[in-house]
């Protein structure tokens, strides 16, 4: 074969198959959601003379082409595949595996998210908590980075940092120290969150040091663990794209636990809800099992409950697989998540009067505390 014809095969070769991709861009359905990841996709950009003069439609174009691609679940895989295992880099896209944990890197750690969360905190206790009777309590989790990161030489933000600004900014709280009762193997393997099976202890060392001990009767030892039959494919499992075993979620049940009664206030009005969401753990979601997931305000209420105490708990979503688990101290919890709620809404809700309000927050969303309300 000569170089003439040679040059013009593969100029042949590679505008087919240019044409054959664009072709199939074009004539493929858009899909509007990707499973794996857990997101919308972007979809086609209008095109209008605004859109085209502030260049805005090339951008949003951009991101429609990259999410639209086809076989883009497939090269994910690959290109994962190729930096983790084949040019041995730490991280792809940010994610990483150790000790057969899927995690995420989070560094530095951020002041002004620090500085966010704490004002945001602050706001609530000036507005609401200050001059009440209520007895206050901050405590923190720790993202599954501080059991897994350092062996994989993996960044890591200085945690006790973390925890020193976060008292230092709210003296009008009791800190209450949570970190060494915690392990890797409490966190699912795919996902951020921690499993409800793992975390009875931690909800009874909160108990205890709120004194509202659990262990007065035999609500811990009643508990019957319960299976949901579909695997579990964390988030951060689809925003890697490797192939990895799925978790399983466990969730616990007790007679005391079957008679109280959950209400949300998403819509702005009181609806019954349960505490063990089936139908949106058969969802996208199956973490939405615990308390129906992003909630901004829900009620738990045992109607048979011996104390009248009360618990206001300001929480993340690591808030809705725990508070169940601390029921038999109390008569009512609260959760409030003030990422859907804004601060100066709250007062609307709920009458400070004589509770415990327990402040508590992954060291994740106080890293990135910017969705605060």
């Amino acid at each position: 074969m000569s170089e003439k014809i040679k040059n013009i095969s593969i100029v042949i070769l590679i505008s087919s198959l240019i044409l054959t991709i664009s072709l199939w861009c074009i004539l493929k359905a858009p899909a509007d959601f990707s499973q794996s990841e857990r997101r919308m996709l972007a979809q086609l950009p209008k095109v209008n003379s605004d859109s085209i003069l502030n260049r805005h439609f090339m951008s949003e174009y951009e991101t429609y082409a990259a999410d639209q691609f086809p076989c883009r679940e497939r090269f994910r895989t690959v290109k994962a595949a190729s930096e983790l295992y084949l040019f041995n880099k730490l991280d792809s896209n940010g994610l990483f595996i150790s000790s057969g944990h899927i995690s995420k890197i989070d560094y530095p750690l951020n002041d002004k998210s620090l500085d966010n969360a704490t004002e945001k905190l602050s706001q609530i206790y000036e507005s609401c908590l200050k001059n009440t009777d209520v007895n206050i309590y901050l405590s923190i989790i720790p993202d599954k980075n501080y059991f897994i990161a350092e062996k994989n030489k993996i960044p890591l933000i200085d945690y006790k940092t973390l925890t020193d600004k976060m008292r230092e900014k709210t003296p009008y709280m009791k800190y209450i120290e949570i970190y060494d009762l915690l392990c890797k193997d409490d966190y699912y393997e795919t996902d951020t969150h921690w499993k409800q099976e793992c975390i009875i202890d931690i909800a009874d060392y909160l108990a205890e040091e709120m004194d509202a001990d659990l262990k007065s009767n035999e609500f811990i030892s009643s508990f019957e663990t319960k299976e949901l039959s579909k695997p579990f494919y964390g988030v951060y499992y689809g925003q890697l794209g490797l192939p990895h075993k799925p978790d399983k979620i466990k969730y616990l049940e007790n007679d005391i636990l079957e008679k109280c009664r959950a209400i949300s206030y998403a819509s702005g009005y009181p609806k019954e809800t349960v505490i063990y969401n089936i139908e949106k753990a058969n969802g996208k979601d199956p973490y939405e099992l615990f308390l129906s997931g992003s909630e901004p305000l829900i009620t738990i209420e045992d109607p048979y409950a011996k104390t009248d105490r009360e618990l206001v708990l300001f929480r993340d979503s690591f808030g809705s697989s725990i508070a169940p688990l601390m029921m038999n101290s109390y008569s009512k919890i609260t959760l409030v998540d003030i990422r859907y709620i804004h601060s100066n809404a709250i007062e609307n809700f709920i009458d400070f009067n004589d509770q415990d309000v327990l402040f508590l927050y992954s060291t994740n969303i106080l890293n990135n505390s910017f969705s605060f309300r």
